[in-house]
């Protein structure tokens, strides 16, 4: 017997009805099912409610079912526990789950008779001196400006001295699986998911340096705002909070990895040259 949560989509049909198609397998076998409060009440399984806090306890098995928005609560839930995550695709791009719909039932055979591996993807420890509690983030952590047509000025350090200054209406700090995502809308570098790094990429800077830095999983970056106008804090698309002047984030490679578990091997560069439409030349 095992123990599984499971994140659903909240706004998808077909995510709820997939939901309840695992719930039926699962409990079938005499596996314990757990689903987060909210996802839950949404899709009328109170039965199942979990609160956040307690759904990593003992947990054996983490399926998302959703698009790459769900994968990413899913980390943000049960990364800390290394808990393995399935990710069942129900949305558009979907470049992290690794299943389609079909695929449900067959996928958690294959799961249970321990005929897979896991994948391990680098994360962000994304720290505010305190002033909202630590987030782990398995793309990105970004500062936005909060006043629409103006910039907002921030301060970037790296490995603990003073790198530039930027007024720009953004910063981004993204992890290599998160360089396929804002960072890679923003024009900065497309960094393999095997490798362990940190990608820095101002957004529309008001200044001659643009360009994106690559830096060691040891180099902590910490961001400032400086005087002027505040900041959004975002983390994995999620709105933490507001940052005045004086106020600074810090990033730092996770302690624990994301583990997603994948039944084959996987070409990066394949999925990447799929999604975008590539052909031969």
């Amino acid at each position: 017997m095992s123990v599984v949560g499971m994140v659903v989509h909240r706004d998808r049909d077909e995510a709820l009805l997939l939901a309840k198609r695992a719930i039926a397998w699962l409990g079938e076998r005499g596996h314990q099912v757990r689903i987060p409060s909210d996802d839950a009440a949404a899709g009328g399984l109170d039965e199942l409610s979990c609160p956040d806090e307690r759904l990593c306890d003992d947990l054996d098995l983490a399926i998302s079912l959703g698009g790459d928005g769900t994968m990413l609560r899913t980390v943000d839930l049960v990364a800390s526990a290394g808990v393995p995550i399935l990710g069942i695709n129900v949305g558009r791009l979907g470049y992290l789950p690794e299943c389609e719909p079909d695929d449900l039932e067959g996928a958690l055979e294959r799961f249970f008779a321990g005929d897979f591996v896991t994948e391990e993807r680098m994360t962000l420890d994304v720290r505010s001196d305190g002033k909202f509690p630590p987030v782990t983030a398995l793309n990105e952590a970004w500062l936005e400006k909060t006043v629409p047509g103006h910039t907002v000025h921030m301060r970037l350090d790296i490995a603990g001295s003073t790198f530039t200054t930027y007024a720009a209406d953004g910063l981004i700090v993204s992890t290599p699986t998160g360089s396929t995502a804002y960072n890679l809308s923003v024009r900065g570098p497309i960094v393999s998911p095997t490798l362990r790094a940190m990608v820095v990429k101002a957004v529309s800077p008001h200044q001659l340096f643009d360009f994106p830095l690559v830096l060691g999983p040891d180099e902590e970056v910490r961001v400032e705002v400086l005087e002027g106008r505040t900041a959004t804090l975002l983390v994995d698309g999620r709105s933490i909070g507001e940052l005045v002047p004086g106020d600074a984030i810090t990033c730092s490679a996770g302690s624990h990895p994301a583990r997603l578990i994948r039944f084959g091997e996987r070409d990066f560069h394949q999925i990447l040259k799929a999604k975008f439409g590539l052909t031969d030349r």
